[in-house]
This record gives structure tokens, sequence and C-alpha cells, in this order.
């Protein structure tokens, strides 16, 4: 099994925390429990969660595979209960990958 490398920035409170998510992640069939057992998912939804005025930033690449897995990386986690109001999709071009950031 290959080693899932997480890049995880924490900040103090107030500051922007930022997470990506692997690429191995759409290799496979993903469950709630696969998305929820990704480090920088429980990371993110635990600062979000802890910061009632925080937005959750799902930023993705511009091709449309990129754009289909936010999508369905935020889909799940409006099905494990985060607020959909507080989840935002937003492209760039230079993103590798999903990253995650939560933002005021």
């Amino acid at each position: 099994m290959r080693l899932l490398t997480v890049v995880l920035w924490l900040a103090v409170a107030g500051q922007a925390v930022a997470a990506e998510l692997p690429p191995e992640l759409w290799d496979r069939p993903r469950s709630a429990q696969a998305v929820m057992a990704q480090p920088a998912v429980r990371q993110a939804v635990a600062a979000l969660q802890s910061r009632s005025d925080a937005r959750l930033l799902i930023v993705h690449g511009t091709p449309t595979e990129a754009q289909l897995q936010a999508e369905e990386l935020r889909a799940w986690l409006v099905a494990l209960a985060v607020e959909g109001a507080r989840l935002q999709l937003r492209a760039d071009a230079s993103a590798a990958t999903i990253r995650l950031e939560l933002i005021d």
C-alpha cells in the first residue's frame, strides 16, 4: 500500500487552515468512512465546527474531472452533516489536487 502524503498547515485560531487531499483518494470507490478517514478532511471539518463564522473552501483544478471530484467531496460532506451553506467550491488553474481551506 502506498504511503499517503497529506500536507497540512495549521495556524493559530483566526488564521487560515489548509490541507491537500491525496490524489489516491479518487483511485477507488468512496464511502463516507473513506472520506472521513482522510486526515485532511477530519482536521478541516473539526476546525470548521469549532469556528461558527468560518467556511470551508474546496479548491480544485480546472479540468472537468477535478470539478466533479470537488462536487463529490462537497456532497459527501453535506451527507455527513456539514452545513452546505458553509461549503464553497473554487476553481484554480494552478491546483494539482483538491485543497481544503478554512476561511473566515
